[in-house]
């Protein structure tokens, strides 16, 4: 059965004559016929009393208008909510980002890039940094936002996906006033504990480089997750110490809900960057890239 066997039959249903439905589907009278006698035959029945004029419907007819006045009805109301997403997506510039970045990053950012473009409309899909890249690189996101560090590289080809830097941040050891962590790095009698990362995320490649550097340590891991807001839930409950990017925790260590857990040395500058792919880019997504190339990141903060 095809779709338009059906508004060729709610059209004879309406005209009651043969020609005038043809014309009005742009179709030979001979080949209406055929398509409205196609459809009876699926159907199994017949839909047209042919010994009148005008044509008139069979009581099958009648009943089945009804049912084929819906379909339509309900096929193209469905086809225009299908394409009023499409369009709303494909106006969006869309985003990839690691959690961390999603939460606490890109409101700030994107209010920023807004007061020179104007209103935008995003889509951010938040993930890992090996789906985030696997995102890009598969064209299911116009950007990438994520932390760089020379020392862990993304495996991304730069002629491929260049990127830009947008911001600064820096990953730090912290703990609650008084709670679990603080004699942060500990001693071999008393392990410091430690909120850890899982150890295959960014920013756990990352402490794993701050404590090659740092060996003198004695942590008890007593929590493992690759987020770093759950981390910092567990941190300010007290639960142990946590490196967490500092853009996650400046209402807090102003606060002093949350506070350094040792020197500068246990602390690592990150950059953020942005990262796209070299082929055209739409216009919201262009410009957005244009504003971003222009403004550049701030001067580092004060650590």
């Amino acid at each position: 059965m095809e779709l338009k066997w059906l508004e060729d039959f709610v059209s004879l249903a309406n005209t009651g004559s043969f020609s005038r439905s043809a014309e009005e589907r742009n179709v030979t009278q001979p080949a209406f016929s055929r398509r409205i006698r196609a459809l009876e035959m699926w159907l199994g029945a017949e839909l047209i009393d042919r010994s009148t004029y005008p044509t008139t419907l069979t009581p099958a007819g009648r009943s089945f208008r009804a049912t084929a006045e819906e379909v339509l009805t309900l096929l193209g109301q469905q086809r225009d909510a299908f394409l009023m997403e499409r369009s709303r997506t494909h106006a969006a510039v869309r985003f990839s980002a690691l959690h961390t970045i999603s939460l606490t990053f890109f409101p700030r950012w994107l209010r920023e890039m807004e007061k020179t473009l104007g209103p935008l409309t995003t889509r951010l899909v938040p993930g890992n940094l090996h789906d985030c890249v696997e995102a890009l690189s598969e064209g299911d996101c116009d950007f990438l936002l994520c932390f760089a560090h020379e020392a862990v590289p993304i495996m991304v080809d730069p002629a491929q996906f260049p990127s830009i830097l947008v911001a600064r941040d820096r990953l730090m050891p912290v703990t609650r006033p008084g709670g679990d962590g603080s004699n942060f790095p500990g001693t071999d009698a008393a392990p410091a504990r430690l909120l850890a990362y899982s150890a295959d995320c960014f920013l756990g490649r990352i402490v794993e480089q701050i404590r090659q550097r740092n060996p003198a340590h004695h942590f008890a891991v007593c929590y493992e997750n690759s987020m770093a807001e759950s981390l910092k839930a567990m941190a300010l409950e007290g639960h142990g110490a946590a490196w967490l990017p500092m853009s996650s925790i400046t209402q807090e260590l102003a606060a002093g809900t949350l506070v350094r857990a040792a020197g500068p040395e246990w602390e690592l500058p990150l950059e953020i960057r942005l990262y796209r792919s070299a082929a055209r880019l739409r216009p919201a997504a262009a410009a957005l890239w244009a504003q971003a190339l222009a403004t550049g990141a701030p001067p580092p903060r004060d650590p």
